[in-house]
C-alpha cells in the first residue's frame, strides 16, 4: 500500500475520516441525531405508557362502582317524584305518608346518620379536588394580575388620546348638524348621536 493510499484511507477512510471526524465538532451528525431523538422519544412514550395506564379492573369492581352510583341519582329523582305524585294523585300520596308517619323515631336516626356518612365520604374527596384545584388557580394570580395591569394601561392610552380628539370631533360633529338641521335643536342632537 503506498503513500498515496494510505493518505487518502486517512482523509476518507472506511474506519475513521480525519474529515468527517473534523465536521463532528462543527455540526450535528443528522444519523446519529435522529437515533438520538428516536430514543428519547420512545423513552418518553415509554414513560406516558406506565404513568396513564388504565388499570384493568374485574367484573366485581366494575360492578361495585356501578352500585356506589345508584343512591344520589335514586335519591334526587325519587324526591322529585314525590312532589309529582302530590299533584297527580293527592290521596295516594297522603296515604303512603301516613306510612311514613308510623315509622319509629330511631330508623329515622339510623337512615340520617347512613345518608350523612355517604354524601359526607363524598364531599370530603370533592373537597380535597376542590382545595387542589383552588391551588392551581392560585397560583395563576401573579399572571392575571400582570395582564389586567396591562390591560389597564392599555385602557388609559385609549382614554388619554380619546380625550385629545374628542373635543375636535364634537365640535365639528355639532358644526356639521347645525348646519344640516339649523332650525331644529331635536334633530341637532339626533344628528350627533348617529354620528
Amino acid at each position: 500500500m503506498g503513500l498515496i493510499d494510505r493518505i487518502f484511507g486517512m482523509i476518507f477512510g472506511s474506519g475513521g475520516s480525519l474529515i468527517r471526524d473534523t465536521a463532528e465538532v462543527f455540526v450535528e451528525n443528522a444519523e446519529k441525531g435522529a437515533a438520538r431523538e428516536a430514543v428519547m422519544r420512545s423513552d418518553s412514550l415509554a414513560q406516558f405508557a406506565t404513568e396513564f395506564a388504565v388499570s384493568q379492573r374485574g367484573l366485581f369492581d366494575r360492578l361495585m362502582d356501578a352500585l356506589n352510583r345508584i343512591p344520589r341519582p335514586a335519591m334526587a329523582l325519587g324526591t322529585l317524584g314525590l312532589f309529582v305524585s302530590v299533584m297527580v294523585d293527592p290521596i295516594w300520596f297522603a296515604t303512603r305518608m301516613q306510612g311514613v308517619a308510623l315509622v319509629p323515631e330511631p330508623l329515622w336516626w339510623l337512615l340520617g346518620a347512613i345518608v350523612s356518612f355517604y354524601f359526607g365520604a363524598r364531599h370530603q374527596v370533592k373537597n380535597q379536588q376542590f382545595q387542589k384545584q383552588v391551588a392551581a388557580s392560585l397560583a395563576l394570580a401573579p399572571t392575571v394580575m400582570n395582564n389586567l395591569d396591562a390591560l389597564e394601561g392599555l385602557k388609559r392610552k385609549r382614554a388619554v388620546k380619546s380625550a385629545r380628539i374628542a373635543p375636535v370631533v364634537q365640535s365639528q360633529q355639532s358644526q356639521q348638524s347645525q348646519k344640516t338641521f339649523p332650525n331644529n335643536a331635536a334633530l341637532q342632537d339626533w344628528a350627533h348621536l348617529q354620528s
